[in-house]
């Protein structure tokens, strides 16, 4: 589970990062990135990145949605040490999330988040 201090909760703070951040398009989901200018004042004093998901019904009835978004914060969590802190980062699943694997989902998440230039390639590392 992705804890409290990593989550983008507030409508505003979604499209803002939808808005003015940059995106890369992969072919089961999109990745959205924001450097915040200002820290997030937090209660357990982390400013480090969130993470925010859409999962809409195009990607299929509910079950299969709540199946998405599982996997995606499953990758969330494993991501949080390797983005820099302030920034906020939604993934917006499209239809192509719901049958694939969660290899694939997690492979197209690091793809996008490198080109971005919020995640430092696995070659560099």
């Amino acid at each position: 589970m992705l804890p409290e201090p990593y989550r983008l909760r507030r409508r505003s703070d979604f499209s803002e990062a939808v808005r003015r951040g940059r995106r890369q398009g992969r072919r089961d989901l999109v990745v959205h990135a924001l450097q915040r200018e200002q820290p997030v004042f937090v209660v357990s004093g982390v400013d480090g990145p969130r993470f925010g998901l859409v999962v809409s019904k195009a990607v299929g009835p509910a079950v299969i949605r709540h199946r998405v978004a599982r996997r995606l914060r499953h990758i969330c969590v494993e991501l949080v040490e390797s983005i820099p802190e302030g920034t906020d980062v939604v993934l917006r699943a499209l239809p192509g999330a719901a049958t694939a694997e969660s290899r694939d989902l997690e492979r197209q998440v690091r793809s996008g988040l490198t080109r971005l230039g919020v995640l430092e390639s696995e070659e560099r590392q």
